[in-house]
């Protein structure tokens, strides 16, 4: 209509007025919507008279879902306070950023953000990512809800699986292995009642063991029923893509290690994945799909008159049938950090070795899906290396040893191989800080070696060691590395490590001496 005082056109719309130009939401959307918030009221309403009835043990007709009814069970069975209760915090930020690194829900977070974290921007929510015990690893979304769930301790690093903080639906799917949505009054802790979350598990598809949750969390204001559905999705491409690295990580092993297979001739055999599961097989059909590996040793069951052998590869194992007899391979140990005059422990029985032997091993032991001639003579000597020397020396070093040692074609070593600077190795990759700092510290991998190949693990092992101690900031692995004569050397490492120290510590003084020029 027309204002006669203004000539400007507006529109009556449920008894206001609204100036043309202006968004103005037909009178359905705003019913249906009037309608929504309504219906989310009452069941807000009912889930809390619910919750309150199961707490005092009042008796109701309208009890929980079955999914959370079996929550508040196993939640008030841990002792979590329904009125007061909050999550345990695990770990520290530092803490976490390791933990990241190394979980397997780490190469999939690319995934996960693209999939999630857009949609929970615009619905005002935020996307979480757990491991398999419920521990807040990754928290990406609107600001505004990350400041609001710092304020109830939704935050990295805590944990919120349901013996720590009662049902909830990150807990909750990983205690029920199976997606959940927990809304409202749903939260056995009160604190959580004006949020709404959704979560699935995610499973490694080589064990089908959980590896964590995705979670999409808000508060309840903003819920949307399509959450659900998204989160299952997400979760269901993130196992996809843990599926196709698998694929390829299995497609390089068996190329590179299929000619370990081949060179058992006729007798049995398998390449195995590192946690059992059977990559090839010759003859095929002869083994299952799966080996159980032993929890220590290498002798596995594969029937009741049969038994086989596990000889470690690059991430997987060669297993082959015993010979009758149960004759066992060689076991073959190397303690090369430090060692001027290398000595191996074949079987328990002390070998000593020339330096060009324990070179020879090394280069075995770090490549153990084998070298051939001209590699290991280009490791030894440099560009200018003879394949035709190289045989000759592993000829004399085979009768030195044992003939089945080494094996040829690739050279590569057929034995229990138990060398230190391997075990540095782990401990890094594992995470196992100090453990890799108290064993580099017994010195460098063959010190008197000038051979390239050898030379550059020495000084791969040394830096990686001590970029590992210093970014972690343990006072204990500073220490194993500043008592070596690297170490004492190494001024900035000093100084950390007194900043690390308590001050009425004694170690002060002795390392404020090395300080001293």
């Amino acid at each position: 209509m027309l204002d006669a005082g203004t000539g400007r056109t507006t529109l009556r719309r449920h008894g206001s007025d609204v100036a043309q130009g202006r968004s103005a939401r037909p009178a359905g959307d705003v019913d249906r919507d009037h309608a929504t918030r309504t219906t989310r009221s009452r069941n807000v309403d009912r889930l809390a008279r619910t919750r309150e009835a199961v707490l005092s043990r009042d008796a109701t007709d309208d009890g929980p879902r079955e999914v959370v009814s079996e929550s508040w069970q196993r939640s008030l069975a841990a002792h979590v306070d329904p009125e007061h209760g909050r999550p345990w915090h695990a770990f520290e930020r530092r803490e976490v950023d390791d933990l990241r690194e190394g979980h397997p829900l780490s190469p999939v977070l690319p995934l996960l953000r693209d999939t999630l974290v857009a949609i929970a921007d615009q619905a005002h929510h935020m996307m979480i990512v757990t491991d398999a015990q419920g521990h807040i690893l990754w928290r990406e979304g609107e600001r505004d809800v990350l400041r609001r769930a710092e304020q109830v301790e939704l935050v990295e690093g805590t944990r919120w699986s349901e013996e720590s903080i009662g049902t909830n639906a990150m807990g909750t799917a990983l205690a029920a292995d199976s997606p959940v949505q927990i809304h409202s009054a749903e939260h056995l802790v009160r604190t959580y009642h004006q949020w709404t979350c959704a979560a699935a598990p995610i499973h490694d598809p080589d064990t089908g063991e959980t590896i964590g949750a995705v979670d999409v969390t808000g508060p309840l204001s903003t819920f949307h029923p399509t959450t659900m559905s998204l989160v299952v999705a997400a979760a269901r491409l993130a196992e996809n893509h843990l599926t196709s690295r698998m694929a390829l990580r299995d497609e390089v092993f068996r190329a590179r290690n299929l000619p370990h297979l081949a060179g058992l001739g006729d007798a049995p055999g398998a390449l195995l994945s590192s946690r059992g599961r059977v990559l090839a097989a010759q003859p095929l059909g002869w083994v299952s799909d799966r080996v159980v590996l032993p929890h220590e040793g290498d002798r596995v069951i594969l029937g009741e008159d049969t038994e086989g052998v596990l000889e470690p590869l690059a991430e997987g194992y060669l297993l082959r049938v015993l010979r009758p007899g149960g004759r066992r391979w060689a076991s073959l140990s190397m303690p090369f950090l430090g060692a001027q005059r290398p000595v191996v422990w074949l079987d328990g029985r002390a070998v000593r070795l020339s330096l060009r032997h324990a070179e020879l091993l090394t280069l075995l032991a770090l490549h153990p899906e084998g070298l051939t001639a001209d590699r290991l003579a280009t490791a030894l000597y440099g560009d200018a290396g003879n394949p035709v020397t190289v045989r000759a020396e592993m000829h004399r070093l085979r009768c030195h040893l044992d003939e089945g040692v080494i094996r040829t074609q690739p050279y590569r070593l057929h034995a229990g191989v138990d060398a230190d600077f391997l075990d540095v190795r782990e401990s890094l990759r594992s995470g196992r800080i100090r453990d890799a700092a108290e064993e580099a510290a017994r010195g460098p991998l063959l010190p008197a070696s000038e051979a390239p190949g050898v030379r550059a693990e020495r000084e791969h092992l040394e830096a990686s060691v001590r970029a590992a101690v210093v970014q972690r900031g343990d006072a204990e692995a500073m220490w194993a590395l500043a008592r070596t004569p690297e170490g004492r050397e190494d001024t900035e490492l000093v100084a950390r490590l007194l900043r690390a120290l308590p001050p009425t510590d004694p170690r002060h003084i002795e390392l404020t001496t090395l300080r001293r020029p």
